[in-house]
């Protein structure tokens, strides 16, 4: 296991995924320095041997590395770039990783204004949720220098399973645009197939199970298929993060120049599902705009 003995590592964001990779950072051997809107996780982690930090630029300060892993892209640019933000407290030895899903545009000019202070960014979003972030085994997907990309990996040894440098800043967010993408629609696919099944006669557990192994066969069927058969929606992700995730792949692709009209299907049961009130429910939940009694 990679050792991080000696490092001072700043992490924003202790949420339902940012909780438990700090956590894998500091049984690694981090010093960690950690900053969250809600006081009540900050207290827990503190307890178990990290340290507060009153302010973003306070965690740049105290760490040459930030991660930030926050929910929307408007909370990222505050973070960096608000009062008493990251970027107060970048120097030339700073790096600051953006693990969350973050608008591509937006991640460009986060990544300028780091630099422009001297530091480095990745742009590194992860898949693989909590189940991933609590076992160390998420998938990244970075966009960086080849530099900063040699700094940011004993981190990411720790983070994840699998990391792959997409290329340079901002890949990273085109990857899990993509990601999300396959995601939203494969939960979509499920549930309208575990629905047929269930309303044509069938046990929807033993669809599933003949399913395995072949061609219909995922991580979503295995996984979120569960999660519908036993109507357990305890967010993992949720459905508002995915219609959000959703809404980007479909706002960048617009600015390309062209339509993706499934993902906009996709989006449109989401957006069901949140106004009925089921957005922080899991994104498995999605099968409740199609059968309400599951």
């Amino acid at each position: 296991m990679t050792s991080l003995d000696g490092q001072t590592i700043g992490f924003i964001g202790l949420g339902l995924m940012g909780k438990p990779m700090a956590r894998n950072l500091k049984t690694a051997g981090g010093d960690m320095v950690i900053h969250n809107r809600s006081q009540a996780v900050v207290e827990e982690l503190v307890a178990e041997g990290m340290t507060p930090a009153s302010s973003p630029a306070a965690v740049a300060e105290a760490a040459d590395t930030v991660i930030c892993m926050l929910p929307d892209t408007p909370t990222v640019e505050a973070i960096l770039l608000g009062v008493n933000g990251v970027v107060e407290g970048v120097s030339e030895s700073s790096l600051i990783i953006d693990m969350g899903t973050t608008k591509v545009p937006s991640t460009r000019a986060f990544s300028d204004a780091v630099q422009a202070k001297g530091g480095d960014y990745v742009d590194a979003p992860v898949s693989g949720g909590t189940i991933g972030a609590e076992s160390g085994s998420l998938t990244i997907m970075a966009g960086g220098t080849d530099a900063a990309m040699v700094r940011a990996m004993p981190l990411f040894d720790i983070l994840g399973a699998r990391t792959t440098h997409v290329g340079g800043t901002g890949n990273g967010q085109v990857a899990k645009a993509a990601n999300q993408m396959i995601v939203g629609l494969n939960i979509g696919a499920v549930a309208e197939a575990l629905t047929l099944a269930k309303k044509a006669g069938a046990d929807p557990a033993k669809v599933r199970q003949a399913l395995a192994g072949g061609f219909a066969d995922s991580r979503i069927l295995e996984v979120h298929g569960q999660r519908m058969i036993d109507g357990a929606f305890e967010p993992g992700g949720k459905c508002t993060t995915q219609r959000k995730d959703l809404d980007q792949a479909l706002e960048l692709a617009s600015q390309l120049g062209f339509d993706l009209p499934a993902t906009t299907l996709c989006r449109e049961l989401y957006d069901r599902m949140i106004k009925d009130g089921g957005g922080e429910l899991d994104h498995s939940a999605l099968i409740k705009a199609i059968d309400p009694e599951a």
